[in-house]
């Protein structure tokens, strides 16, 4: 029985991660581009290596790298959230970021979906999506930032930036 737990533990997890990427990147993304029109991303990824290794560029490319991505212009943005508030590219990760993002003050459809998604098949990340979100409370909001002007700003700065309590 202990087996079988196991694989149907293995095999819902999976199942959630393929349902989140698939949610995320194929019907969440198309739909924001003709919605919401982003401007277009200044840098290529040479340009960002370019930078010194201390700024939130440089460390853009070296998170790609890292986790094996590609360079998606409309997900700069949030690969940026990902590489200043510390969050991996996990399913705890990226409920965790969106849980941080809707505490900080952003409320948009992803986030409130990634969120609600998480509460209803991720009750072991319950802690830390509430942990979260408490910590983007108490934070500045960074919803509001021109990402791709702090590109060239150090890593080290922004984030004492965002992590000064109110």
């Amino acid at each position: 029985m202990k087996k079988f737990i196991r694989w149907a533990r293995t095999r819902f997890s999976r199942a959630r991660t393929w349902l989140l990427v698939f949610l995320t990147h194929e019907c969440a993304l198309p739909v924001l581009k003709v919605f919401r029109r982003p401007a277009p991303f200044p840098y290529t990824l040479e340009a960002l290596e370019a930078l010194p290794k201390d700024t939130l560029g440089h460390a853009l490319v070296q998170f790609i790298r890292e986790k094996d991505l590609s360079l998606l212009v409309h997900y700069a943005r949030h690969d940026l959230k990902h590489i200043l508030l510390d969050y991996d590219t996990t399913d705890k990760g990226e409920v965790c970021l969106q849980s941080f993002m809707l505490g900080n003050g952003r409320v948009s459809f992803p986030v409130v979906a990634t969120v609600v998604y998480g509460v209803c098949t991720m009750p072991e990340y319950w802690k830390a999506m509430r942990d979260a979100w408490r910590r983007g409370r108490r934070c500045r909001p960074i919803h509001g930032w021109d990402w791709f002007s702090l590109l060239e700003e150090r890593v080290e700065v922004l984030q004492k930036k965002i992590y000064y309590t109110l």
